[in-house]
This record gives C-alpha cells, sequence and structure tokens, in this order.
C-alpha cells in the first residue's frame, strides 16, 4: 500500500505536522546549538578537518539530535542509517553492520545513528566496539541521559560526548519567527501570551512548534489570543523528570545545596520541581533528615526535631496536607545556621578508626565484673566524673599508645559557640593535668 501511494504521489499531499515541514535542511539552520556546529565548536571543527568521528550526542528531547545525525551524513557523504534501541535487538544490529561491511568495500562509509543509545544493554553496546574501532561505522548515539551512567566505559572511550543545549530565549523564538514565515502569517498570540508559549515548551523546540501550530488553528481570523486563553487551551509540556535517572539526582543536589546556602527561595522551588516532577514526598522527607544532620547538626539541635517531625507529619497526613511541614522543614533547615562539624568529624574518626586497628579502650575505662578482670587491673583508677571539680576529670579515653585525636571542631554558629567555649575549657584542663 505505501508503494502505491508513493507511486501516485499521495504522500506527497498528506498534510504534515508543522515541526517536520521545518525540518532543516542544513546544519546551519539549525538553532541553539552554535556552540557545537559553530566554527570553533566540536562538530564545526571535525567538518572543517573532514574527519567525523563517533560521538554520542546528549541533550533533552527535541532539541535537533536526529536532525543532526541525519545532516552529518549528508555533509560528510556517508550513509545514513538508523535504528531506535527500543525497538532493536541483537538481529538488527547483525544486520546492519553486515550491510555496513558491503558499503565499505565497495568504498562507501555509513553513520550508524542509534536513537535512545543508553537502551542497549551492556553485551549490545559492546557489540558495537569492533565495528566503530575498525571504521565500519561511524556511530552517532542519541540519549538524554547521562552517558557516564548508562553507557560502558569501553564504548565512552572510544566516541566524544558532545552535550545539546535545551531550546529556549533567542533560539525559541527565532523558531517562532520561521514558523510565521512558513505560514505566511503572524502568530496570532498577544505580547505576553507568545512569551508563555515558550515557557510552556520547557526548552522543547519539537514541542514548540507543536504548540505554535496549535495555536494558529485555535485563534478565529482577525482575533489574538491572551494567555489566560492560551494556557487554557494548550497543554504545558510535562518538566523533564524521571525519578530514578539524571535529573533526579540533579534536583535533590539542588535542593541540598540551596539549603546548605541558606537560600530558602531557592529551596522551596526545588522542592516543588520535585513535587511536581512525581517525586516521592517520603524520599525527600528522608533527605530533609539527612540534610539536618549533616549540614545544620549542633548548630541548631531543633532542625532535626522539626526534620523528623515534618516526616511523621507526612505519613500521618498524607497529600496534600502533608507537604505543607515537609515545606516547613525546608524553610527552617534553609533559615538555620550552618556547621557540619559532626559530619566532618564523623569523618576523621573513621579514618583514624581504620588506621588504629583493634587497639583495645585504655583499662581504667573498663569495666570488672568479675575478680579476675579486676586483678588484671579493669576499671583501676578511673575516676568519676561527676564527683570531680566542675565535673569533669580530663581523663585519656583514647587507646593506650594512640595520640589523642581531634575530630569534631565546632565552627561557633548558632548555638555549636558555647559548645566551642566549653570544648576549649576542657582542652586547658587536660593540658594542666598532663592528659
Amino acid at each position: 500500500m505505501s508503494d502505491l501511494f508513493a507511486v501516485s504521489d499521495l504522500s506527497r499531499d498528506a498534510p504534515r505536522p508543522l515541526a517536520d515541514r521545518m525540518r532543516p535542511q542544513s546544519l546551519a539552520e539549525i538553532v541553539g546549538q552554535d556552540h557545537l556546529l559553530g566554527a570553533d565548536g566540536a562538530i564545526g571543527r571535525m567538518l572543517s578537518t573532514g574527519r567525523l568521528s563517533s560521538i554520542i550526542l546528549w541533550g533533552p528531547p527535541g532539541v535537533g539530535k536526529t536532525t543532526i545525525a541525519r545532516l552529518l551524513a549528508d555533509e560528510t557523504d556517508l550513509h545514513f542509517e538508523a535504528i531506535s534501541a527500543v525497538f532493536s535487538g541483537v538481529k538488527d544490529l547483525r544486520a546492519v553492520f553486515e550491510a555496513a561491511e558491503t558499503r565499505r568495500s565497495i568504498g562507501q562509509g555509513t553513520l550508524l545513528f542509534v536513537d535512545e543509545i543508553h537502551r542497549f544493554n551492556k553485551a549490545q553496546q559492546d557489540g558495537f566496539l569492533p565495528y566503530v574501532e575498525r571504521g565500519v561505522v561511524t556511530l552517532v548515539g542519541a540519549t538524554t541521559e547521562n552517558p557516564s551512567f548508562e553507557l560502558n566505559g569501553a564504548l565512552l572511550s572510544r566516541c566524544s560526548v558532545l552535550v545539546l543545549e535545551r531550546i529556549g530565549g533567542d533560539a525559541a523564538l527565532e523558531l517562532l519567527s520561521r514558523a510565521e514565515a512558513l505560514e505566511g502569517r503572524a502568530l496570532p498570540l498577544e505580547t505576553r501570551a507568545r512569551d508563555a508559549l515558550v515557557d510552556m515548551a520547557d526548552g522543547d523546540g519539537r514541542y514548540l512548534l507543536n504548540l505554535a501550530e496549535q495555536a494558529f488553528m485555535l485563534a478565529d481570523k482577525g482575533t489574538q489570543l491572551s494567555i489566560e486563553q492560551l494556557t487554557t487551551a494548550l497543554q504545558k509540556r510535562a518538566p523533564a523528570y524521571d525519578k530514578n535517572r539524571e535529573e533526579h539526582y540533579n534536583l535533590i543536589s539542588a535542593l541540598h545545596k540551596s539549603i546548605r546556602g541558606s537560600d530558602p527561595d531557592a529551596a522551596l522551588y526545588w522542592f516543588a520541581r520535585m513535587l511536581e516532577g512525581g517525586e516521592d514526598p517520603l524520599f525527600l522527607a528522608r533527605r530533609l533528615v539527612v540534610m539536618a544532620s549533616e549540614d545544620i547538626s549542633l548548630a541548631d539541635p531543633t532542625a532535626m526535631m522539626v526534620a523528623g517531625e515534618a516526616a511523621r507529619a507526612f505519613e500521618r497526613l498524607g497529600e496534600p496536607e502533608g507537604l505543607i511541614p515537609l515545606a516547613h522543614a525546608v524553610v527552617h533547615l534553609a533559615t538555620a545556621p550552618k556547621s557540619n562539624a559532626s559530619y566532618v568529624g564523623l569523618k576523621r574518626a573513621r579514618a583514624a578508626a581504620r588506621e588504629t586497628g583493634s587497639l583495645m579502650p585504655p583499662k581504667h575505662i573498663l569495666n570488672a565484673p568479675t575478680g579476675m578482670m579486676k586483678d588484671q587491673g579493669y576499671g583501676k583508677g578511673y575516676e568519676y566524673d561527676h564527683d570531680a571539680e566542675e565535673g569533669f576529670s580530663g581523663q585519656n579515653y583514647f587507646p593506650d599508645g594512640m595520640e589523642r585525636g581531634e575530630f569534631y571542631t565546632p565552627k561557633g554558629e548558632g548555638r555549636e559557640a558555647p559548645i566551642a567555649k566549653r570544648l576549649e575549657q576542657w582542652k586547658a584542663w587536660r593540658k594542666q593535668r598532663g592528659e
């Protein structure tokens, strides 16, 4: 049937989406990726030297990964072969490589474009290696996931990873201008609605053009859509977020660092971004408890209590009310005085514990429940601190033969200020005692 349509030329008259009609016909027409395609960009330099190496194109959806691969084949006179890791298996790969070997024997190179390459398993990714190494194919892989996590090190070492940018700002406006030129009319949008259209696409150029096409069809002749009419009629693109992959780790890092940096507004924003992306609020609750200890600790002991109670409140209330105490905790942690002294102290103490092995505690602080243990000196010379002057005996509690370590060093922020003073006083008393 498809052959019949092609012969009769009916397919040429079939309606085509605006994004397809606007597909770039040369690399120069691609917007938003000048850092790669310009004369000083990685791809620009490859083309100027006439040597295209295997590459991995990493970027969000709708930024031109497939188009770039297709046009690279045109620019370098390579046969373009495209497969998707979602629909292809070992049999398909074998057929592609055999065909590439045949082309190579008659002097024709092959650019193999693999969409969603991260979906191939380790064995399938390893299968590319000999063909990439021998130059049977020039591999151009496309992925929306961090290649460092999703692709084998052996394959990454043979490819250059190139990062594509979201389509926003001037690049998005350029796409809309081209759409208007192709349609022969201005987008029927008020100024604020035009800006909102770009925001709704969330960096996805293809989705931006789909929204523009709908806007062209929505407005009556001679009318302009307001921002309220536009947002009511069109669907905002779902935020790019995968609870198990790169975006998940990026956003929780942003939340954590905003709290550590004492910026409650940024912290609330990233907290909300994760919620809107579908993150489990209990995961966020657990991370808040960690932040309370790692970054605040004794500078504000109530931070741990607030974070723990917020987690329990959410477990009791659920959504949406349970999100309020979690937001309360976010703001409390972000505005609290900060200290990582306990966290740093733990790392130092563990390092010392690994170095000192199995040194026993000094005998004077060991219990002696049996007569034999008393004869061995267990508990001998122990001073009960509650009976000592100032409630401080200053005895040594480290193993015999181990120098005293200083692991916890309060910074003096918040409630750690009086703790720091007490530690300095105790240190002076130990020095007087000769410990």
